[in-house]
């Protein structure tokens, strides 16, 4: 999986913040806000991450995070990427 192209991940005032630019803005007018573990994953999705290498990440990261939960928030996370359409598969 990968972001697709459009999609930017930005630091505004502390806050992480996805901005779609040029082409994008027609089909997405929003923003996302992520916290920092959304922020996280989106930098490694940015790079073509599989869900397993996210669940990877973030039990080797958030080391009081056991691998069910990671899972179910990887798998809860992806699938509100996808939905709002910034995944390519």
């Amino acid at each position: 999986m990968k972001i697709k192209s459009g999609f930017m991940l930005r630091d505004i005032a502390g806050c992480k913040i996805v901005v779609a630019v040029g082409k994008r803005t027609v089909e997405f007018n929003g923003i996302i806000n992520l916290n920092d573990t959304g922020a996280f994953l989106w930098e490694r999705l940015e790079k073509g991450a599989t869900e397993d290498e996210l669940v990877s990440a973030i039990l080797e990261n958030y080391t009081d995070v056991d691998e069910p939960t990671a899972r179910e928030s990887v798998q809860n996370f992806v699938k509100t990427l996808r939905d709002g359409g910034c995944l390519d598969d």
